[in-house]
């Protein structure tokens, strides 16, 4: 197929990539100039483990290709993908001003039925915005083209992007059409080769799904941080309830892991959304708005207990940061609990030390001059009074610890992630606090 992808962010992409990969020729459309020359010069511009290798075989082979010109993908396209940026306004909702736009920019440029493709993580409704938008244009040009507008939610986890796309646990299509119907399942059709489902819905319940996913995941989150705080009133050990409570089928072993709270360009948008989208029909989702609030508090969580190990005080202090991406294996420090945890040391006096595998050079735009950036893990920890892990990225969790005592200056540890064994860690001479533990 001919397939336009509006936008080259995480999800564009990823999804323009992907595509390219299964035979389909690809055009990505962008309005950053220097973000889409670099992406013609075979320069990838996100951080995703396994993207570059199908990134660079596409573009060689042509495949791919990317443009500012939006015209060019109309006109030689039939599917067009919207993979616009939805962030949040002040009030939660989510910001339809660039998928609006572009479809307004489509349906000016419309000449032969095309099916619009809604990428992006949107509203309740929006479906019928874009279509709305669309036909706007049209009329006003006095034309009658056919077309028609699909919800496709993506469910990509940042780090295993690829291989989410490549192998889909479902694919959902939000579609009132049949002819629109047809040409999503022939185009996701090699993914699900091994049986896993297209499931077809309308586009409203395809809107939500979306976000239904992420709500109940991030409650997952909050419900078992909330349990780590009992935990360590009480004297149990979270490890051992996650153990015991993700063998039950009905519940699962996943997303049950107590730390300082998720972040990420998904799961707080979502949350918040979702609230917000009930409040406009009347519902006030209280379930989710105690998951805001548990993990706004989570994300802080660590910072008393490192004030209290000082003696009531941080300043003057070292600290040593391991991790500033929101998750390992991608560089998206978007609503990452290290940089809420670092400002508040910042704010409470204390010196930051901090190093990342891959999210550094984010986090300077907005932190340089206030943190040391450390070129290795170990540099970070040169004098350091304490140091905390806030993102269990693979290389953190087996260091060399004699090597560590000798350069941190204080022994305390704090563990966001619960990368190590607090026997292990107490043996070891270390003065070690983590979560629920």
């Amino acid at each position: 197929m001919n397939i336009s992808v509006i936008g080259t962010g995480y999800v564009g992409l990823v999804a323009g990539t992907c595509f390219a990969e299964t035979g389909n020729d690809v055009i990505c459309v962008d309005i950053a100039e220097e973000k889409v020359r670099k992406l013609q010069q075979g320069i990838i511009t996100i951080f995703e483990p396994g993207l570059e290798v199908l990134f660079k075989r596409n573009l060689k082979e042509g495949r791919l290709n990317f443009t500012t010109d939006l015209a060019e993908a109309v006109a030689k396209t039939d599917v067009i993908f919207l993979a616009l940026p939805t962030p949040p306004d002040e009030d939660g909702s989510a910001d339809l001003k660039y998928v609006l736009g572009a479809a307004s920019d489509i349906g000016k440029l419309m000449t032969g039925y095309k099916v619009l493709v809604d990428k992006s993580t949107v509203p309740v409704g929006t479906a019928e915005k874009v279509r709305a938008a669309v036909a706007k244009e049209l009329a006003s040009r006095n034309v009658d083209v056919e077309f028609d507008v699909v919800s496709n939610p993506e469910f990509l986890r940042e780090g295993v992007a690829v291989d989410d796309f490549l192998k889909p646990e479902r694919v959902v299509i939000g579609s009132s059409s049949e002819r629109a119907t047809a040409v999503m399942k022939e185009l996701y059709e090699p993914f699900v080769r091994q049986g896993n489902p297209i499931i077809v819905m309308d586009e409203k319940s395809a809107e939500l799904t979306k976000y239904a996913a992420n709500s109940m995941l991030a409650l997952k989150i909050s419900f078992m941080n909330e349990i780590a705080n009992l935990c360590e009133r009480t004297g149990a050990n979270v490890d051992m309830i996650r153990r015991g409570i993700g063998t039950d089928s009905r519940i699962g072993n996943r997303f049950l892991f107590a730390g300082v709270g998720y972040g990420g360009s998904c799961f707080p948008k979502d949350v918040q959304a979702l609230v917000k989208t009930s409040g406009d029909f009347g519902y006030d989702f209280k379930i989710l708005k105690a998951v805001e609030k548990v993990n706004d508090l989570q994300k802080l969580s660590l910072v008393p207990r490192i004030e209290s190990h000082f003696g009531g005080s941080v300043k003057g202090k070292k600290i040593a940061v391991w991790g500033l991406a929101f998750k390992p294996n991608t560089d998206d420090v978007r609503e990452a609990p290290a940089l809420v945890m670092i400002d508040e040391l910042l704010k409470r006096g204390a010196t930051v030390s901090a190093y990342d595998p891959e999210a550094m050079p984010n986090v300077r735009r907005t932190h340089e001059g206030k943190i040391t950036f450390a070129e290795r893990d170990y540099d970070a920890l040169t004098d350091a009074d304490a140091l905390v892990i806030a993102t269990e990225w693979n290389e953190f969790r087996n260091p060399n610890f004699e090597v560590m005592q000798k350069l941190m200056r204080g022994k305390a540890i704090f563990d966001g992630r619960n990368i190590f064994d607090p026997a292990k860690m107490n043996a070891l001479g270390f003065e070690y606090f983590s979560i629920g533990r």
